[in-house]
């Protein structure tokens, strides 16, 4: 096959995952990043481009060299306290380089991308587990950024034929079973590994905000799906894409939740180490419960997830962290 696929992004965490499954599946990934939070010892399946998406001549010089089939965007800022702080951010870069992204598309005939969304779009869920027909409604500038991103998408399938699926992911976990690769952010903000970092005594203890949430033990649910998972399902993505002439949108997840409480067990069960802990108010904007359900992307994609049990993700989480710390 050999087919190029242009990676936005593709030094990031789920970025360099789904570059390592595009070549297992037999194409040529190309990744750009600008290195912001990107690793390059993670672009190990394809060539590496440092340069900003913001950037029209490393775009133009991309689609003119490589000619990809497709792109998978993944390049964004995604930290959303800094989005309520500094939302100029957000917008010029998440909303910004996706225009410049799909402008370059246009004017190189690339009509099929894969959208790394999120359901941060939903917003406060109005029912749980939550179906792609939900309302969305964001109650952060991250939020809103995936969201405009996802009425451009369409907007240009409309006008211009430009057809995509927006992959709206739950909370992504864990890391490559094979021990390749793995979640490494700074400042780090994801439950699992910050839980990790205090067992490991290399971070403070991990604070659980907020013990007084309409569920069993009081703590936050959320619905975790494995890195290697997420990747599987861009590759059917786009595989539908190349496929298909239509655009469609899709939810990530298990559709089972787990507490927070529920994942400092787990990681002392796997680890036999103790989380430390220490409570903190709730959150702004944090629902007590977000869980997916899935079932289009089973139908639809024949995707379903292979380590969809907690104590699997985890397990692969802390030997990537025991590994590299």
């Amino acid at each position: 096959m050999n087919d190029a696929v242009l990676v936005t992004g593709g030094a990031g965490y789920i970025g360099s995952q789904t570059c390592k499954a595009l070549a297992a599946e037999g194409y040529r990934p190309v990744t750009v990043d600008n290195m912001v939070y990107g690793h390059e010892w993670a672009v190990r399946w394809g060539e590496l481009v440092k340069g900003d998406i913001l950037d029209e001549s490393v775009l133009d010089g991309l689609f003119s060299v490589h000619a990809p089939v497709a792109v998978i965007h993944f390049a964004a800022y995604a930290y959303v306290g800094e989005s309520v702080t500094d939302p100029q951010k957000y917008y010029r870069n998440n909303v910004g380089g996706s225009l410049s992204l799909l402008e370059a598309m246009l004017r190189h005939g690339c009509r099929r991308i894969v959208f790394s969304s999120t359901c941060a779009t939903y917003g406060e869920p109005l029912v749980i587990p939550i179906p792609e027909t939900h309302s969305q409604h964001p109650v952060n500038p991250y939020g809103w950024s995936k969201l405009m991103i996802e009425q451009m998408l369409r907007d240009f399938d409309s006008a211009y034929g430009l057809r995509h699926v927006a992959l709206r992911y739950f909370n992504a976990a864990g890391a490559d079973p094979d021990g390749e690769l793995g979640e490494e952010h700074d400042p780090e903000t994801h439950l699992v590994p910050l839980a990790i970092l205090a067992a490991q005594g290399k971070k403070g203890p991990l604070s659980i905000f907020g013990r007084d949430y309409p569920t069993p033990d009081g703590t936050a649910i959320r619905d975790y799906v494995h890195v290697a998972d997420l990747a599987q399902a861009h590759v059917a993505a786009l595989r539908f894409l190349l496929s298909q002439d239509q655009s469609e949108a899709f939810n990530l997840g298990t559709g089972s939740g787990h507490s927070v409480q529920q994942v400092v067990d787990m990681v002392h069960a796997v680890s036999g180490c103790t989380v430390p802990t220490v409570e903190a108010p709730r959150r702004a904007g944090d629902p007590p419960a977000l869980v997916a359900v899935a079932d289009k992307a089973r139908t639809v994609l024949g995707w379903e997830p292979s380590l969809p049990l907690l104590r699997d993700i985890i397990k692969t989480a802390w030997d990537w962290h025991a590994k590299i710390r």
